[in-house]
């Protein structure tokens, strides 16, 4: 975190390539380095919590070790997001914004993954899948949670 504070402290809009820079080390923005971020670029604690919050990707809990992303924008719920995302609930033990039991699995909506001519759609690890039916969910997941 020192390095990449040092590198964008002094460029305008620090603070959101920081935040990146942390959740892409740590995979999360742990809440004891808001103060640090918020004092290195003379901001307030609540204006970074602000910034962390607000933006979808940004993490304030440990993720699992694969992460689902969900499509929730109109094309893909017209063809079955809303049943895919309930599938994924059941098949996963945890509601959106959750991660499984076993912490294998983090379930994040996500809105517009630009794969709306192939919905419903949805990423694995950063890794697109269109045209998703529960069927197919399940043997991603099988496929990714075997060691």
């Amino acid at each position: 975190m020192q390095r990449s504070l040092l590198q964008h402290a002094d460029e305008p809009g620090a603070l959101l390539p920081i935040l990146h820079d942390v959740q892409d080390a740590l995979g999360y923005i742990p809440a004891h380095t808001v103060p640090v971020i918020a004092d290195a670029l003379n901001l307030s604690r609540a204006e970074v919590h602000g910034v962390v919050t607000y933006y979808h990707h940004f993490r304030a809990e440990p993720a699992g070790r694969h992460v689902i992303q969900i499509c929730r924008a109109e094309a893909c719920q017209s063809m079955g997001a809303d049943a895919l995302l309930a599938h994924a609930e059941l098949r996963l033990g945890c509601s959106a914004h959750g991660t499984s039991k076993d912490g294998a699995f983090t379930l994040e909506p996500a809105f517009c993954l630009g794969l709306c001519a192939s919905s419903p759609a949805m990423t694995l690890d950063d890794q697109p899948h269109a045209r998703m039916t529960p069927k197919a969910f399940d043997a991603l997941v099988a496929q990714d949670n075997n060691p």
